[in-house]
């Protein structure tokens, strides 16, 4: 008698990689009159996703006002929404982006995760009455590239059957172990990713983190000075608990062409120091962060705008070395072809805040 095998193994046994796409097929639709895939991802202006609870009739009022203020407005439908005004929230974030003008800035909604009972809702009916507002779909708690390619494919389909002329991207939320595990094929997964975000409550929570905040540092969390002879009390410093995770998804990002963003920071009575985390993402390479708050807005423009300073000195640099190549001494510094390539990243990015904002332009001389 012949035994029999499963040809494939256990269904319990781990997920093995799947095969990478072939570049000829990377960027081809997955329906039939699905847009074209974007090869170059738009440049925009992303400092800060504002994030707007559709279900609330007062708040979505303000939202015409809102999108001349900020970069992004994001529509909510995840966490912090009531379940039993969830299919509120869906329908008060398509009303809302129906009723206003956005100009230049982003209209992007954050749906449920892809396990809940209101995700494939989420996607069908917003991408139905506004596909062709819609700018980009933030993805919660993704695990690893299947999520999204689960997604790309769903998309297509309903960019397809809705005459949808633009592709809508996706952004991915790293906030599962499983998921900062897998970051580097999450963020190559497809070319609708726009980006990835850090989400350090609910990674806090996937690693068993001892710790109830939502981003930031915690004061437990240090190292201290050495002892010295006198035996008096030791210098402590206050590390940072999410330096390797973002680290981790600016290096991921960059490889891919995407951009990251630093997710929200909890404590809106504590400006200083969200301002830090901002910061220190910001210097670590993140486009933007997102903001819960108003305060939030205001810290946002400030730490991912570039310094005046800064761009005034980047701007010399690219002046002296127009073609990018030798070297060239400024201020007693040495500056060659990496350092016109670090002066180019702060100038450009100073050209998108100026584009928008009129007094900075007037700041940065533009």
């Amino acid at each position: 008698m012949l035994a029999l095998h499963a040809p494939h193994g256990p269904s319990h046994l781990p997920r093995k990689d799947p095969p990478m796409k072939l570049p000829r097929q990377f960027y081809k639709p997955l329906a039939v009159g699905a847009p074209e895939p974007l090869r170059e991802l738009p440049v925009r202006l992303e400092r800060m996703i504002h994030f707007v609870p559709p279900h609330l009739e007062k708040l979505r009022a303000k939202v015409p006002q809102l999108a001349r203020e900020v970069d992004v407005v994001l529509g909510n439908l995840e966490d912090a929404i009531p379940a039993d005004a969830k299919d509120t929230a869906r329908k008060g974030f398509i009303e809302m982006a129906q009723a206003t003008d956005f100009g230049a800035t982003g209209l992007w909604t954050r749906i449920n995760a892809l396990n809940s009972p209101w995700m494939l809702d989420d996607v069908t009916e917003i991408v139905a009455a506004i596909g062709n507002k819609l700018d980009v779909v933030m993805v919660p708690k993704v695990d690893g590239e299947w999520d999204i390619h689960y997604l790309d494919q769903l998309l297509a389909q309903l960019e397809a059957r809705h005459a949808v002329k633009k592709p809508i991207l996706l952004h991915a939320i790293l906030e599962t172990a499983e998921g900062v595990k897998n970051v580097e094929a999450i963020a190559a997964a497809s070319p609708r990713m726009q980006g990835i975000s850090l989400g350090p409550a609910d990674l806090a929570a996937s690693r068993a983190m001892k710790t109830t905040r939502v981003g930031g540092g915690h004061p437990d969390y240090k190292v201290l000075a050495d002892p010295d002879a006198s035996g008096g009390s030791r210098a402590a410093y206050q590390q940072d608990l999410w330096h390797y995770t973002l680290g981790k998804m600016v290096d991921a990002c960059a490889t891919a062409g995407i951009k990251p963003f630093y997710g929200p920071f909890g404590d809106f009575a504590d400006g200083d120091a969200c301002e830090a985390q901002f910061r220190n993402a910001f210097l670590m390479g993140c486009a933007g962060a997102w903001s819960l708050h108003p305060s939030q807005v205001t810290i946002a423009k400030r730490v991912f705008s570039p310094d005046p300073g800064e761009v005034a000195f980047a701007r010399r640099i690219l002046d002296a070395m127009p073609d990018g190549t030798g070297a060239v001494m400024i201020d007693g510094k040495m500056q060659d072809d990496a350092t016109w390539k670090q002066a180019k990243v702060v100038v450009d990015l100073a050209q998108l805040v100026a584009a928008k904002d009129p007094a900075m332009a007037a700041i940065y001389g533009f």
